[in-house]
């Protein structure tokens, strides 16, 4: 018998309208879980969302708290933002990623979610003839939903097999339909975990110069390739990123996972200086501007929510700081998650799981935040729905653009030391039910 019934599944399933558990979003699976376990009792493992499971550094607490007494709630913050963050950020690229930008093209936004929102939104606008955002997937999905709210139209493809030399071609067979505008990737890749090597990197650029793309580059999980120790201020090994190899780049930076400051809602756009400035004609009916940085921050950004939140910006200020002065370690704090994902991912294997993206090229694939798993000839929407009888919770790796149709991601963040016990427990019970 599995801890929970399938009469239980089943029913909270029709009632949040949900036939297949593979075409849910993150969040409804979130609510059908916490639903079950509010009538079972049983505590899930929870694996389907990216919640930070570390507590936020205090030093941003007290920026923040500061920033209240001092009064900042009653004013509205400038929307391009407040200039001792701007700097803060500026600095934190040159010391993390040996990369010199402008702090007047460094930009707060609510989370990375308004600032990829912003970004589609001005660079798929730029020029009428070319409004599609290429996907290199596998990704986030929500980021997918935001294009379909925009009404843009989007290509995309699972990268995997187009790792290293191969990579130029796929991105060409695109760029030669004349109608792509930018490029989206995640490095370290959500879900799949594979980070695109220097070499990788240069092929974007080259590929992207030649057809006048914008390439953004989500660094949702800045530094957290822990083969590599990125976190040392000023000194290499630096983060890799693209605007070591190009010049027209947007970088999205979020507080959420590296500073666990998701519930704050705060990340920074970093522009390049030369994609700041250019200017688009086709730009002036949507945002009254043509130069792209002016349409972004005074167009885009002002229409979705005048700024943002300013003692939040006060915090950011702070741990950036903090980072940058080499006082606080962040590198070191979210380690915990590779330690988390390389006993979970022995745990799966043991009960006869595999890892679906198992290489990075020619090296096994980082211990972090995310791994995936398939079981045996289980699609991914039929193994999703089972872990579910077993009170574990994950999403499909087909929802992130993944051709990998039998596997799910999993998230360490979420699920606590005292649980890998009862993870275990319930592997191993998954196990002998499907021998």
């Amino acid at each position: 018998m599995t801890p929970i019934s399938q009469t239980i599944v089943d029913k909270h399933l029709k009632a949040h309208g949900v036939a297949d558990i593979g075409k849910a979003t993150i969040r409804q699976i979130v609510k059908i879980v916490s639903d079950i376990e509010q009538e079972t009792g049983i505590p899930f493992i929870k694996m389907e969302m990216g919640v930070p499971g570390l507590p936020p550094p205090q030093v941003g607490i007290d920026a923040e708290i500061a920033a209240l007494n001092n009064g900042v709630a009653s004013l509205y913050p400038a929307i391009e933002g407040i200039a001792p963050l701007k700097n803060e950020i500026a600095r934190f690229a040159k010391l993390f990623m040996n990369i010199t930008v402008q702090p007047e093209c460094c930009v707060p936004t609510v989370g990375s979610m308004q600032g990829g929102f912003a970004s589609f939104l001005t660079a798929c606008r730029r020029d009428e003839n070319r409004s599609k955002l290429l996907f290199i997937d596998p990704g986030f999905p929500v980021q997918k939903t935001q294009m379909k709210i925009l009404g843009l139209e989007y290509e995309s493809f699972d990268v995997y097999k187009y790792r290293g030399e191969k990579l130029a071609e796929k991105l060409e067979s695109y760029c030669k339909q004349n109608t792509i505008s930018a490029f989206l990737y995640s490095n370290p890749n959500n879900p799949s975990w594979i980070c695109f090597s220097e070499e990788e990197l240069q092929i974007i650029a080259d590929v992207a110069r030649k057809y006048d793309i914008i390439v953004i580059e989500d660094l949702a999980y800045f530094g957290m390739d822990f083969r590599v120790d990125y976190s040392a201020p000023g000194k290499p090994p630096y983060q890799p990123t693209i605007a070591n190899y190009y010049d027209n780049y947007i970088l999205l930076v979020s507080a959420s996972k590296i500073f666990s400051y998701a519930g704050q809602r705060i990340a920074a756009l970093i522009i390049s200086s030369d994609l700041f400035t250019r200017n688009f004609p086709d730009l002036a009916p949507y945002f009254s501007f043509t130069e792209f940085g002016k349409a972004l921050i005074y167009g885009a950004l002002y229409g979705l929510s005048s700024g943002t939140s300013h003692s939040s910006q006060h915090a950011l200020y702070a741990l950036l700081q903090a980072a940058n002065n080499g006082t606080y370690n962040f590198v070191n704090d979210v380690k915990t998650y590779g330690k988390r994902a390389k006993i979970m991912k022995e745990m799966f294997i043991d009960a006869g799981f595999s890892v679906v993206y198992d290489t990075d090229i020619d090296r096994p694939i980082a211990d972090g935040f995310y791994f995936t798993i398939s079981y045996k000839n289980l699609l991914g929407s039929q193994l999703a729905q089972e872990l579910l009888l077993y009170g574990i919770s994950a999403i499909t790796l087909d929802s992130t653009g993944s051709e990998r149709l039998e596997g799910l991601r999993a998230c360490t963040s979420q699920v606590r030391d005292a649980q890998l016990p009862i993870l275990k427990e319930r592997l191993s019970l998954f196990s002998k039910l499907h021998k």
